[in-house]
């Protein structure tokens, strides 16, 4: 089953805008923090929005205070001006392609234009922007209660921002038959319009089209009108439990299945339903590819892969730096990266209820046990360090303390005027750490082991591990980008943004391509290298796949981004008789 995931599926920008204001009115604004109305039409936003003390108001009190946000769909002037007089901070968080039609509505109403809405009387946007008509607003959802309006001398005509690309082409269509004086605007919202013409080309590949989003969404509503006038089988759901209504064998029947999304549909929800459909064929089929699944999922749960892989690159780079003494290092490698991936995870649970779900409900159910486990890799790894040498041993101290201390706090209560509170706080922290953590790993602790100190070239290859690894951090918190931001993570991504962050990666990876031949032409690393290079190749195609939608996140794409350190351990192990030159 082959699944597609339509490119403006997920929050547009209006939306997007007003869950970061949201998000970030806690830290800005006078408390109690109050929505008027739904943020967004997505309950499981509200849910996040509600956990983060940011609730409700339905009804405008006498007297009030703290802060109150403005829904995306926003809302009547007067209803601006009540909220300021009970004496409420008023954010506006209406959505800026709303705010146009707002003032358009506005400016014709004070020349005693009347203002016609194609949309639904009952639509919170709707409602706003009759406010601004001055008692000359009227709605029409068809043509036909368009006809029965009143004949007017002078007439404006704008549509709801989600409305039906189709239905408003009618209606411009009637217009010029039938009141041409009328004046038309464009004000469906171009990310709508995007929306809907992907959906009708989306089914022209698909069998089965499902459409995610909140219930009483309009624009998640319109695009499933569309995807059932293309003659596929379309469905609306809001959360992958959906799924368990509709017919299994229908979906498993299906070649492809193409997935779009409404306005307010959060990626973390678009990608629960992308994850249970890929593993729908796991759960109703039984061959040899579910017992393979079911491992694959084990080891990406209890990071023993994310372990392995590091421990294939820490061999790699033993041998790329010419060192034969290795068992000791991959070993403490792998348990060092067990034990803090596996701590990171057991203390890191609300983003992973986003992220990952089932990672999350998994480190639940076996707490006690992944924490044993946690605790004896870490243990195990100090131990073999210390029977290396002082050094190791004291620099693998220093990381597990550090490690075991990110997310706590380190600063006393006295000093709470500072920004930075625990090692967490720090944006982008985590990313860095993790990848210099890797480096050190791999390089500086054989090296030094080796010669009791690190040599320049040495720098070549921890140049090339810390950057792939920093690389492999950073997609993974690009895949995760919008769920971070809802818990509150500063990661690298969202203090540059997806599209920087993927850019920024590409130009990362062209650099390191070269960086092991040099690394050879200087006689600084074995020519093992020229094959290792491959790697950073390797990554470039699957961010392409990934750009391209091609490959969707899940377990799979996990399992490939990390598969590239086993292949470089596999490669220098069966390959290292065939490039073993000594270095002079």
């Amino acid at each position: 089953m082959k699944i597609i995931i339509a490119k403006t599926a997920g929050f547009c920008m209006g939306v997007r805008r007003a869950v970061e204001m949201a998000l970030d009115a806690p830290t800005k604004y006078c408390h109690p923090i109050y929505t008027y109305g739904p943020l967004i039409h997505n309950p499981q936003v509200i849910e996040l929005l509600q956990k983060k003390g940011i609730f409700l108001l339905h009804e405008i009190p006498l007297q009030g205070s703290g802060t109150v946000l403005i829904r995306a769909h926003g809302v009547p002037p007067e209803i601006k001006e009540r909220l300021k007089k009970a004496g409420f901070n008023v954010l506006d968080a209406t959505c800026q392609r709303v705010i146009r039609i707002q003032s358009i509505i506005s400016k014709y109403a004070q020349k005693e234009y009347a203002s016609i809405i194609i949309g639904n009387r009952e639509h919170p946007e709707v409602i706003g922007l009759l406010g601004y008509a001055m008692d000359k607003g009227y709605v029409a959802r068809t043509i036909e209660e368009l006809e029965a309006l009143p004949r007017f001398e002078q007439a404006i005509i704008v549509a709801q921002s989600t409305q039906n690309t189709h239905l408003f082409e009618d209606v411009k269509q009637w217009i010029a038959n039938k009141h041409p004086h009328y004046k038309i605007f464009e004000t469906i919202c171009d990310s709508t319009e995007r929306r809907q013409a992907e959906v009708m080309r989306l089914a022209e590949s698909v069998d089965v089209i499902l459409v995610v989003g909140g219930k009483t969404s309009a624009n998640t509503q319109r695009l499933l009108e569309i995807a059932e006038k293309t003659g596929k089988i379309a469905f609306k759901i809001e959360t992958e439990s959906d799924l368990d209504r509709l017919d299994p064998e229908m979906l498993l029947s299906a070649s492809s299945i193409g997935i779009s999304a409404g306005a307010s549909t959060p990626n973390w929800v678009i990608k629960k339903v992308s994850r249970a459909l890929e593993e729908l064929p796991y759960k109703h089929k039984h061959g040899w590819r579910t017992p393979l699944f079911i491992v694959q999922r084990f080891l990406l749960f209890t990071n023993i892969y994310v372990a392995l892989a590091a421990g294939f690159l820490s061999y790699a780079c033993i041998k790329l730096m010419d060192m034969n003494h290795y068992l000791p290092f991959v070993l403490i490698t792998i348990l060092y990266v067990h034990s803090m991936h596996t701590l990171n995870h057991l203390t890191g649970g609300q983003a992973d209820f986003y992220n990952d779900p089932e990672r999350a409900a998994f480190y639940q159910k076996y707490k006690l046990s992944l924490s044993y486990l946690a605790a004896c890799s870490g243990g195990a790894g100090l131990l073999i360090a210390y029977y290396i040498g002082v050094w190791p041993f004291t620099i693998l101290l220093a990381m597990s303390i550090m490690g075991l201390s990110y997310n706590l706090r380190l600063v006393p209560e006295k000093f709470s005027w500072l920004p930075y509170k625990k090692i967490k706080d720090v944006p982008g922290s985590k990313t860095f750490l993790i990848a210099f953590a890797w480096g050190v790993l791999a390089t500086i602790l054989p090296a030094l082991a080796a010669n009791s100190n690190v040599i320049w070239f040495d720098g070549f290859v921890f140049t090339w591990a810390t950057s792939l690894v920093f690389v492999r951090t950073v997609f993974f918190d690009i895949l995760d980008i919008q769920e971070d931001r809802m818990v509150g993570k500063e990661s690298v991504t969202i203090l540059l943004g997806e599209k920087r962050s993927l850019w920024l990666l590409f130009m990362l990876l062209a650099i390191l391509i070269p960086i092991l031949p040099l690394g050879i032409l200087l006689k600084a690393i074995t020519p093992l290298g020229f094959v290792l290079t491959l790697c950073p190749i390797y990554i470039l195609v699957i961010l392409c796949g990934y750009k391209s939608r091609y490959l969707l996140p899940g377990i799979r794409l996990k399992f490939l981004m990390d598969t590239q350190f086993v292949m470089a351990g596999l490669f220098s192990f069966f390959l290292k008789s065939r490039f073993y030159l000594p270095l002079s």
